[in-house]
């Protein structure tokens, strides 16, 4: 008599001074149904938080809850990496804090996964919807040069078919997409390992966008599944630092053009995202008559430069010793 096999899912959560959300986000997973797979464990990766968003958790003993404490931030795609050692399950879900799941939002999404006819399908996102109920538009396609430069002239909001994020498709069915939103970003264990997990190269953004990237190198797919829905505030803890947000974005889109891109071509993006990129953005602010972002623009460039300065140097150094 064979035992049925439940396929093995454990859920990877990196926290950064989140507070009610982590816990909001660890009951949803409590509450979500599990009849087809086995949620083996919760790991929450806390980047060195001040504030007690670990401290409200205690109490939530549904599932095997493990606490990775971290000494310093180690940024994004590292904790991820982190909270995934010794793990050998069937599926990898990395779940932002701030979401909150339905009740089939695992249960759907693995089951989809599970189909044979779906084997090549390396990645799943699902759909997620903000709180005013409305749906994000959280795909995207594969950057390029271009694409990135669209944005920073702001053709892609004349003309959104020409940006990097799929703002020019509602989001109402399932489709392949280039990229799923890392909010909810169900993963085959196996291709995570071959893939050797994110690139610690990006502290945070784009690290995951490297990854489908590379999954679909591989022949994987990524997929967009509206079957079944979460919550997803956005911002997460960034918003309080938004300066210090756009300036990991932007220092991601430099280095991922330097990766993916040929030289000319990331040589021109780091030249126009340090040179016209500022301008553009503070005269869009302006326009909204938003100053607030014109000082964060001007915090994060500064950021930015002090970075491009540094690396630089470093490198000179190493050219001359």
């Amino acid at each position: 008599m064979s035992t049925q096999y439940f396929a093995k899912l454990s859920i990877i959560i990196v926290n950064w001074n989140t507070g009610q959300q982590l816990k909001n986000c660890l009951e949803s997973i409590a509450k979500a149904k599990k009849d087809n797979f086995e949620l083996v464990k919760v790991i929450v990766v806390d980047n060195a938080s001040s504030d007690d968003s670990i401290s409200k958790i205690d109490g939530i003993i549904d599932f095997h809850l493990e606490i990775i404490n971290n000494s310093e931030n180690r940024g994004f795609a590292a904790a991820c990496n982190q909270g995934t050692k010794n793990i050998y399950d069937d599926y990898l879900l990395f779940l932002n804090p701030d979401t909150i799941l339905s009740e089939d939002s695992l249960l759907k999404s693995v089951a989809f996964l599970e189909k044979k006819n779906n084997e090549n399908v390396g990645i799943v996102g699902i759909q997620l919807t903000d709180v005013k109920n409305k749906i994000q538009r959280t795909c995207a396609r594969f950057p390029t040069s271009l694409r990135f430069i669209n944005k920073i002239f702001g053709i892609d909001i004349l003309l959104p078919n020409k940006g990097v994020h799929m703002n020019d498709w509602d989001h109402n069915n399932d489709s392949i997409v280039d990229h799923v939103m890392g909010a909810f970003f169900l993963v085959r264990r196996k291709l995570f390992t071959k893939l050797n997990g994110f690139d610690e190269l990006f502290f945070v953004y784009l690290e995951d966008v490297d990854f489908s990237y590379r999954a679909s190198q591989e022949g994987y797919s990524s997929y967009y599944l509206t079957s079944t829905s979460a919550y997803h505030k956005g911002g997460g803890s960034s918003e309080k630092v938004k300066d210090v947000r756009l300036f990991y974005s932007l220092r991601s889109k430099i280095l991922y053009g330097y990766k993916h891109f040929n030289f000319f071509s990331a040589t021109l993006l780091a030249f126009l995202t340090l040179i016209i990129e500022p301008v553009t953005r503070i005269i869009f602010s302006l326009i909204k008559k938003s100053i607030p972002d014109v000082m964060e623009t001007l915090k994060a460039y500064k950021l930015l430069w002090c970075f491009v300065i540094k690396i630089t140097l470093k490198k000179l150094g190493k050219k001359f010793k």
